[in-house]
C-alpha cells in the first residue's frame, strides 16, 4: 500500500492505458479510474512443500480505492498474447523495466481499445498465454500458473496450476 497517495487522479487511467502503463505494484485498475489494491498470498500443504504444483495461491483485495495516485509508473509494452471474443480483447504481458512484472487487460476490440480493466502483478511472473470466453479472461503465466479473472469481477481471480508445464525437478 505504500505506493499509493489518497490524491484524486483517477482521470489519468484511459491516457496511462494509451501509453501502455500502469501503476507499480499488485492492483487492478478499472476503467472508470478506481482501483483494487491486492496481495498475493501462497497457501501449501505441510506435507508437500516441496513440490511447486502442491501449491494452492489466492490474490487478496486489501482496500479498494476511488482516489489515488501511484508513485511510480510502469511501462506495460511487452505484450504477450491478445485475444479477442465478441468484442472484447484480453492481454497479457510484462513490465520489462521493473523486473519482468506480470499483467493482464481486458479492452474493447475496437479502434479506441478502451480499457475495462487492468491487473498488475509485481508477485507475477509476465503471462504469455491468454483466452478470453463470455464469463473470464484466463492467463497462463511462465511459472505454470493459470489466473482466472472472472470478466466483471477481476479481483476474484482463481489461481490454480498447469497441468501442461513441466516443473523442473530438485
Amino acid at each position: 500500500m505504500s505506493s499509493i497517495d489518497a490524491i484524486p487522479d483517477t482521470n489519468q487511467v484511459p491516457e496511462r492505458w494509451s501509453a501502455r502503463e500502469a501503476p507499480f505494484g499488485d492492483f487492478i485498475v478499472f476503467s472508470d479510474g478506481s482501483l483494487s489494491v491486492m496481495s498475493l498470498m501462497r497457501f501449501s500443504p505441510p506435507d508437500r512443500r516441496d513440490d511447486p504444483r502442491a501449491e494452492n495461491w489466492q490474490w487478496w483485495e486489501l482496500l479498494r480505492a476511488t482516489a489515488w495516485t501511484p508513485r511510480d509508473w510502469m511501462s506495460i509494452d511487452a505484450t504477450h498474447a491478445s485475444c479477442t471474443y465478441l468484442g472484447s480483447r484480453a492481454l497479457s504481458g510484462e513490465g520489462v523495466d521493473h523486473g519482468s512484472i506480470g499483467w493482464v487487460a481486458l479492452a474493447q476490440d475496437d479502434d479506441e481499445g478502451a480499457l475495462e480493466w487492468l491487473a498488475v502483478s509485481c508477485s507475477s511472473n509476465p503471462f504469455t498465454r491468454v483466452t478470453l470466453d463470455a464469463t473470464s479472461v484466463t492467463a497462463t503465466s511462465t511459472a505454470g500458473r493459470i489466473w482466472t479473472f472472472p470478466r466483471d469481477a477481476p479481483q476474484q481471480v482463481k489461481i490454480t496450476e498447469d497441468p501442461t508445464y513441466s516443473w523442473p525437478r530438485r
